[in-house]
């Protein structure tokens, strides 16, 4: 075989060994739906839990690159905080060592009746599940399949003495043995094709263990590489989950080299011991290595998380990750301290409402994109609370409540709206801002300066401090239950409408002397009308502290006399 069959086998064998792996892990994808999501999302409550979500997903996806990818996506998200995303860090390096053990069973002589199974599931039905089944099987084979050809071009290579050579020098030198892994990781995107050509090489005899490990325990540096580059631009616990995920596998490879001796006399006896074949010694060794690794690292998860956010400096952004709790087993057996937990969520939702309002009037005056960004971000997790307990009350409609409680039921429920509204009109304002600094910046570019002066002047802002209070005081009202703080509110509603009747007619005065265009003032009456209806949803927050807003409900008198109400 000449030297340009050589290269030209081996490249399309590791080229059909890619597509396999990605199409098999594509199909697995497929077929668990968003499980995926859902198990690092949910089941991360431990660094053990976190260690068992992140091995299973990359065994499903058949990529640890693949899973810290989207784990630095979903803490980027705010689904996940960075001791969870560490753990199922920990996890994917475990759970990459399967494919290793796939290659082992060696079962390449039948590749194609696999590809031509896997055909027949693909071609011959339109079953979406029955499909990504055929993906998976067609895959695997692939997977084989490129291994057998990459195999074949590779072995020539033990018989020249150049390539002898270069496996005793890396024999030799350790650390250009762990470079190689790195690198050709890095280059190939994947630690299971370095994986794959390293089992391949050492069942050739063309390397020995010495030469092969350092070159595997490389792979888990090179796989650092692209959850570095998911992570640019993206939010701080996104980059210092990468910087984690940069320390873990630096530091997992440090101590596979300390512990070198005994690790290769471990691995030299379950050879004998197991029978293994050259392949699966190869697979034993990389399950060691991750192994070693996690044992050693998961008793340090929040040390390591300290140490990176002393790296990477900063507030972490941690409202996206918070979730209501709201315990549904207390729906049944005490629907009335179901109850509490929901005032309590209410009561929380309403101060990330005050928090996005201000936030709004910051970028108002500032105009800076960090202020922006977070209400869009806050916005989102007022949608997300709304919905969880609008949920909840409708578990909890399901009971029968005492008559004291049923209004407090359905006051919750409307409240919650309010809130949500609030939230909507604060985000309708944001964006009509923007729309009036960019038109503000088209207009000093045509040397036309006057609109800034129309839109910041002291009445909005009057009106914007006005709004505030009552958005503040309702919710205090509706905390302490104080009747003269609800009574504040309700009083104060009449200088917010007299305030934007004042706005308007000045606005339609300015457009009389010709300042400013009509075209224009529709952002700017539209941000007085949103700061109106948030005000109004202030009111009806308090008036629901004074009793005065009273829902329907239908009054039950059991045997004993009680009183209840069906919500």
């Amino acid at each position: 075989m000449d030297a340009q069959q050589i290269i030209f086998q081996f490249i399309g064998g590791i080229g059909i060994f890619l597509f396999g792996l990605k199409y098999m892990g594509d199909g697995l994808q497929k077929a668990a739906g968003d499980n995926l999501r859902s198990i690092l999302n949910t089941f991360t409550s431990t660094p053990l839990r976190a260690v068992l979500a992140g091995a299973i997903v990359t065994a499903l996806i058949q990529s640890s690159t693949g899973t810290t990818v989207l784990t630095v996506g979903l803490v980027s998200a705010g689904f996940m905080s960075l001791t969870q995303a560490i753990g199922v860090i920990m996890g994917a390096n475990v759970g990459t060592t399967i494919t290793a053990f796939i290659i082992g069973l060696n079962i390449s002589d039948y590749a194609l009746p696999i590809i031509g199974a896997g055909a027949l599931f693909l071609f011959f039905f339109k079953n979406q599940l029955i499909t990504s089944i055929g993906q998976i099987i067609f895959g695997f084979g692939a997977l084989f399949y490129g291994l057998d050809l990459m195999g074949s071009g590779l072995e020539p290579l033990q018989n020249l003495q150049a390539f002898s050579d270069l496996m005793l020098w890396l024999s030799n030198n350790s650390f250009l043995g762990i470079l190689t892994g790195s690198v050709m990781t890095l280059i190939l995107q994947s630690s299971s094709a370095t994986t794959g050509i390293l089992q391949q090489l050492f069942s050739q005899d063309a390397m020995t263990i010495e030469a092969a490990l350092p070159i595997l325990f490389g792979t888990n540096i090179g796989t650092t590489f692209t959850s570095i580059l998911a992570a640019v631009g993206a939010s701080l616990a996104a980059k210092r989950t990468a910087l984690a995920h940069v320390i873990f596998n630096v530091f997992g490879t440090i101590f596979a080299m300390v512990l070198f001796t005994p690790f290769t006399m471990v691995l030299n006896t379950l050879t004998n011991t197991l029978r293994l074949n050259p392949e699966l010694q190869i697979a034993f060794a990389h399950g060691l290595f991750n192994l070693l690794s996690v044992g050693i690292m998961i008793w340090f998860t929040p040390q390591l998380a300290r140490v990176v956010s002393k790296i990477i400096p900063g507030e972490e952004d941690t409202i996206e990750m918070y979730e209501p709790n709201l315990d549904y087993s207390l729906v049944q057996r005490s629907p009335v301290i179901a109850l509490d937990q929901t005032k309590h969520e209410i009561i929380q939702l309403g101060q990330f409402v005050l928090e996005e309002y201000d936030t709004m009037f910051d970028y108002y005056l500032k105009q800076n994109k960090k202020s922006y960004d977070h209400v869009l971000k806050i916005e989102d997790v007022v949608d997300r609370i709304d919905i969880q307990i609008t949920e909840y009350l409708m578990y909890i409609s399901g009971e029968s409540l005492p008559a004291r409680n049923s209004n407090e039921h359905a006051q919750m429920g409307e409240i919650g709206k309010y809130l949500e509204r609030i939230g909507d009109h604060t985000e309708n304002i944001l964006k009509n801002i923007e729309e009036v600094n960019a038109a503000e910046k088209l207009q000093k570019k045509n040397g036309n300066s006057d609109r800034k002066n129309m839109l910041y002047n002291e009445n909005l802002l009057e009106l914007f401090n006005l709004v505030k209070q009552n958005v503040q005081e309702a919710m205090q009202a509706y905390e302490t239950e104080s009747h003269s703080i609800a009574g504040k509110v309700i009083k104060r509603e009449k200088d917010v409408n007299n305030l934007e009747e004042s706005i308007r007619s000045t606005y339609i005065s300015n457009l009389n002397k010709g300042i400013g265009k009509p075209s224009d003032g529709i952002l700017f009456v539209d941000i007085v009308s949103n700061l109106e209806r948030i005000s109004d949803h202030s009111v009806k927050i308090a008036k629901h502290s004074l009793g005065i807003r009273q829902p329907f409900s239908k009054r039950i008198i059991n045997k004993k006399g009680e009183e209840f109400v069906k919500v």
